[in-house]
C-alpha cells in the first residue's frame, strides 16, 4: 500500500470515529470538510452518490409532502438512478450547494446492501471476524438496522440472466421484509452521515475504504443470525429462503 493510499485510509477511519463520537445535530453543525470527505471517499471506493432529503426542525422530511412515508430516506430527484455518480466534483458541488442534504446510494449497480436488524447483524459481524471472514463496509443506522455493503450480483442485459431472490428489496417494499433485505438494481439506502428525524443518525461502523466482498460469503451468516433474531430455526441446509435462478 503506497504512503498516500495509507494516509486516505487513516483519514476516512478518523473520520468515521469523529463523526460516530457526536450527536447528529453537532455533526451538522461542524465544518462541512468532514461531511465531504466522508462523501467523497464512498464514491471513490465506486458507490455512486445522489442528494436526498433530510429532516426538518419539526421532524417532518425536507420534501413537504404531507404524511411522507420515509421521511428524510429517498432522494429529491425522481431521476436518481441515472443522476447517481461518482464524479468528484459533481458531488462536491451538491454538498457544497444543499448542505443539509442527505445521500443515498443507488444499489445494484457496482454494490448491493443486505441489510438485517442491528441485533442479528452484530451477532453475524462477530461471527464473520471469528471465522475470518472478510467484510466490507458495514453501516448502522440508529433505527436498529445494519447495512453490510456488497459486491453486485450483476446488471445482465439479458433479464433471462437476472438472478432474483424472494429477499430483493426495493423502496417501496422496505417494511415487507423485517428481517433480511438486500438491495440490489432498483433500490438504494442512506450512506453515511445521513440525519434521520428524531434526532438519529447513519453512521459507519467499518468504512467504505473497506473492500467489497462477494455476497454469498455474508449470506449464512446472516440469515442464521436473523433466524435466531426471529425465534426461528433455520433449515437444515443452513438457509432460511428460497433462492432460484
Amino acid at each position: 500500500m503506497s504512503a498516500e493510499s495509507g494516509g486516505r485510509t487513516g483519514l476516512q477511519g478518523k473520520l468515521s470515529q469523529w463523526l460516530r463520537g457526536r450527536r447528529p445535530k453537532e455533526a451538522a453543525a461542524a465544518d462541512d470538510g468532514g461531511r465531504e470527505a466522508l462523501l467523497l471517499a464512498t464514491a471513490s471506493a465506486g458507490l455512486p452518490l445522489a442528494p436526498a432529503a433530510y429532516p426538518t426542525a419539526d421532524y417532518r422530511c425536507s420534501c413537504d409532502r404531507v404524511g411522507c412515508p420515509t421521511p428524510a430516506r429517498h432522494p429529491v430527484s425522481f431521476a436518481w438512478q441515472t443522476q447517481s455518480t461518482t464524479d468528484r466534483a459533481q458531488i462536491e458541488r451538491w454538498a457544497r450547494n444543499q448542505p443539509q442534504a442527505n445521500f443515498i446510494t443507488a444499489t445494484g449497480m457496482v454494490h448491493d446492501v443486505l441489510d438485517v436488524p442491528l441485533e442479528a447483524g452484530q451477532e453475524a459481524l462477530e461471527r464473520l471476524h471469528a471465522a475470518g471472514v472478510e467484510v466490507g463496509p458495514v453501516a448502522e443506522s440508529d433505527d436498529g438496522r445494519l447495512l453490510f455493503f456488497t459486491l453486485t450480483r450483476g446488471t445482465p442485459e439479458d433479464e433471462d440472466e437476472w438472478w432474483p431472490c424472494e429477499l430483493d428489496c426495493h423502496p417501496e417494499t422496505a417494511d415487507e421484509h423485517p428481517g433480511l433485505r438486500w438491495h440490489c438494481r432498483g433500490s438504494y439506502v442512506l450512506v453515511p452521515p445521513a440525519r434521520l428525524p428524531g434526532d438519529q443518525a447513519v453512521h459507519w461502523v467499518r468504512g467504505p475504504e473497506h473492500p467489497l466482498p462477494d455476497p454469498l460469503s455474508l449470506l449464512e451468516f446472516l440469515t442464521d443470525a436473523c433466524a435466531r433474531h426471529a425465534g426461528q430455526e433455520p433449515d437444515p441446509a443452513g438457509t432460511a429462503w428460497p433462492l432460484r435462478r
